[in-house]
């Protein structure tokens, strides 16, 4: 770990015991950024050969809203198998956050509740399997919704429906 990857290591730490002493957290990985390792791990018994790992990643946001901190990891296989595998993470400082106020965004473009709640989730950079899962509907739903959002917010793009909400 380089000295900027511990500096953010730390930062996380901290958001993640109320702002407790750094010092008390000294050389202890953040539960996020473990949390993220051991997902790799799961995803390594079924991605075995690196091209599985090509166009996939496993993407994080934590610690302290004012200073988010982005996790990126994936997986380096081994034809050993899993305990000879590297993983890769990689932590990055988020600009700050303007703040989305979906309670807002919901009159403004009259969204339903779902509607909300899918935005929510495609603000933490979710894809559509993962909200699919988060509320419990089927990806295909999930699509109908932002489709649904694009009309509401006259946005063309994933992306659009974020900018038109965050500037509601």
């Amino acid at each position: 770990m380089n000295r900027q990857a511990s500096e953010l290591a730390k930062q996380i730490n901290i958001a993640e015991h109320g702002g407790g002493s750094p010092r008390a957290a000294h050389g202890v990985l953040p539960t996020a950024l473990t949390e993220l390792c051991g997902e790799i791990v799961k995803a390594l018994h079924v991605r075995t050969e690196a091209k599985d790992w090509e166009q996939f990643e496993i993407k994080r946001v934590t610690g302290n809203p004012e200073q988010p901190v982005l996790l990126r990891g994936f997986g380096l296989p081994d034809r050993g198998g899993v305990q000879f595998a590297r993983l890769v993470v990689t932590l990055e400082e988020l600009g700050r956050r303007q703040q989305l106020n979906t309670d807002q965004a919901k009159e403004k473009f009259q969204l339903t509740n779902r509607e909300q709640a899918v935005v929510e989730h495609l603000a933490k950079g979710w894809t559509n399997k993962e909200i699919a899962n988060a509320l419990q509907i089927t990806e295909q739903t999930v699509k109908e919704h932002i489709k649904h959002i694009m009309r509401k917010t006259n946005a063309t793009t994933r992306t659009g429906i974020l900018v038109q909400i965050f500037n509601s």
